[in-house]
């Protein structure tokens, strides 16, 4: 493995793995849920959380204390549009996959609907999905912070690193496009 320059290879030290345990590891599942809405792709959005976690470990002593999700939210944030700017610079053919991103878990249904009932279910998760991804970038990584991660307006402002003001106006726009989106959908 080659490491980024810098950095050697040393075993983890029992402080490391603390601050691994209780200021990262609580928060995997939402750097991941940020990861996947920010970069619309599964496997770059495992490479962006792995990215992720090995920067905060290496800047785990600038860590100030304070709220340690919003902490590594704003660093999967950083990694997830340093490879999105990546891979527009490299603008690689992609291979369009027959289901989408969806997982194999996704894609069984519920054993207590009846067929019908998981049908609308499904195409309502498509449908919001759809409408999800049509949203500008910054709109949609305020509204998964909030409605998906329920991170406070304020701890938003500090993920992004914009104002208060500027996340109550993107949540709004938000909302209301996404309004408008799947109004849109529902009479075509």
């Amino acid at each position: 493995m080659t490491w980024p320059l810098g950095m050697r290879r040393r075993a983890p030290t029992a402080a490391s793995r603390d601050a691994f345990d209780t200021i990262i590891l609580p928060y995997l599942d939402s750097a991941h849920n940020l990861a996947r809405w920010l970069v619309r792709d599964t496997s770059l959005a495992e490479d962006v959380v792995q990215d992720s976690v090995v920067r905060a470990l290496l800047y785990i002593a600038t860590y100030e204390g304070g709220d340690a999700r919003a902490w590594l939210m704003r660093i999967v944030r950083n990694v997830a549009y340093d490879a999105l700017a990546a891979r527009k610079r490299q603008q690689a053919p992609r291979i369009a996959i027959s289901d989408g991103d969806a997982t194999l878990i996704e894609r069984v249904a519920d054993p207590g609907d009846d067929p019908e009932t998981a049908l609308s279910r499904r195409q309502d998760q498509a449908a919001l999905t759809a409408a999800l991804a049509e949203l500008p970038l910054d709109l949609r990584e305020c509204l998964v912070l909030r409605e998906l991660e329920n991170l406070s307006y304020k701890e938003i402002a500090h993920v992004i690193d914009v104002p208060l003001g500027t996340v109550m106006s993107r949540l709004w726009r938000a909302r209301r496009t996404l309004l408008e989106i799947t109004a849109k959908g529902s009479t075509s």
